[in-house]
């Protein structure tokens, strides 16, 4: 048999196939596992979204290929929205072009724009979608930490010269996976004007813009002046819609990274399901805010939850303003192993930190999209195995 691709040699396994392979095999000897771990929004899309795929599915036309950019009803919503959310006019037919999620197009742009030996600005800790893309393209990864006392911010001006100067991509992510932080436009306009200077892409994984919570609101990376001559969004409808299994998103800001983008993944995928499209328009224009609102308050109340039960179970929780996450410290030990015994001993999966990068050795991520009379038990199992484990 022949050996597989040296890309793969340097490519770790992905950490929740790891980990829904510990929780099958925990399963087969009939184990009941609680998954805190996987960032699946357990709540249904709006009303609107399921009567549109219906209607839609049911119609004989709308079985076949569609364009490689999309329709163009769907980039209109997409542009639509970006104006009255963020202020933000995009030309829908050369700056917005749809995903099949916004997990491949991360990947996608690593392999459309990244030779072997260059060099990317990734944040530590971070999606690790991220890490994974650079490394298939044989590019190499700059850490830029985020810390607590900084708001969970890179500095920007901490970057040394040379490095920038080798830099080809820059990415950011807010509100953020793992830790729930939230930036502001000044923050962007930073990091717009250290793009321009530097020659760098800067690339916004933006698929939480609608969950925050304590009174904060996500703004754009495309909101900046002259963000659009360096940068695209990456914006998702999974977390924000309930929509994870649709795999639905799009990519928005700079016509030449969108064509280049498109250039790649045209000669991979092709247009995504009608239907989908067209319940990805419903999704966009017909979401009322007291929908999102409710979601976001079942959110807050779960990470309230949590915020008020975690230390008695060895963790420290960072209060999160956005996302659905809850990044917390161990008090004792590493993340991988507290990960590995609560998986082991309690039958509750959370996500190890060091899956984020280097950064995240300490701490554990949790999801916060489990529901609730389950995430009660899981936190009652967590505390009983830690309180046992103590003595």
């Amino acid at each position: 048999m022949p050996e597989p691709a040296d890309r793969l040699k340097h490519l770790p396994p992905y950490v929740f196939t790891s980990i829904a392979k510990q929780i099958q095999k925990l399963k087969a000897q009939g184990h009941d596992i609680i998954r805190l771990d996987i960032g699946s929004p357990d709540g249904a899309p709006p009303l609107a979204v399921i009567e549109t795929v219906q209607r839609s599915i049911a119609l004989p036309d709308n079985h076949g290929y569609t364009s490689y950019n999309g329709t163009p009803a769907f980039r209109r919503a997409v542009a639509g929205f970006y104006q009255s959310r963020f202020g933000v006019t995009l030309n829908p037919d050369t700056q917005v072009l749809p995903l099949i999620g916004s997990k491949e197009g991360l990947v996608n742009l690593c392999l459309a724009y990244l030779n072997p030996g260059d060099m990317v600005l990734v944040p530590d800790i971070g999606y690790p979608a991220y890490a994974r893309g650079i490394l298939l393209a044989g590019a190499e990864i700059c850490w830029l930490p985020l810390r607590e006392n900084n708001g969970f911010l890179p500095d920007l001006t901490s970057i040394p010269t040379d490095v920038a100067q080798r830099a080809r991509m820059l990415w950011l992510n807010y509100p953020n996976n793992p830790t729930g932080a939230v930036a502001r436009l000044d923050f962007f306009e930073q990091a717009v004007e250290f793009c321009r200077a530097h020659d760098i892409l800067l690339l916004s994984d933006n698929p939480y813009f609608e969950i925050t919570f304590d009174g904060e609101q996500a703004v754009s990376a495309l909101q900046p002046s002259l963000a659009d001559s360096c940068a695209i969004e990456m914006m998702s409808f999974s977390k924000t819609y309930n929509m994870g299994g649709w795999r639905l998103g799009a990519a928005v800001g700079n016509e030449e990274i969108l064509r280049i983008l498109l250039q790649m993944k045209s000669n991979i995928d092709t247009g995504h399901f009608l239907p989908i499209y067209e319940a990805g328009i419903a999704a966009l224009e017909e979401t009322s805010a007291d929908w999102g609102a409710q979601r976001n308050q079942v959110y807050q109340r779960r990470r309230d939850l949590m915020l008020a039960t975690l230390p008695d179970a060895g963790l420290d929780p960072i209060p999160p303003k956005g996302a659905i996450y809850i990044w917390a410290r161990v008090h004792n030990g590493d993340g991988a192993t507290y990960a590995h015994d609560a998986l082991e001993q309690a039958h509750v999966s959370l996500t190890p930190g060091d899956a984020f990068g280097p950064g995240g050795t300490q701490y554990v991520r949790i999801s916060l999209c489990t529901p609730d009379e389950q995430m009660q038990l899981a936190l009652e199992r967590l505390k009983r195995w830690h309180s046992q484990n103590s003595r």
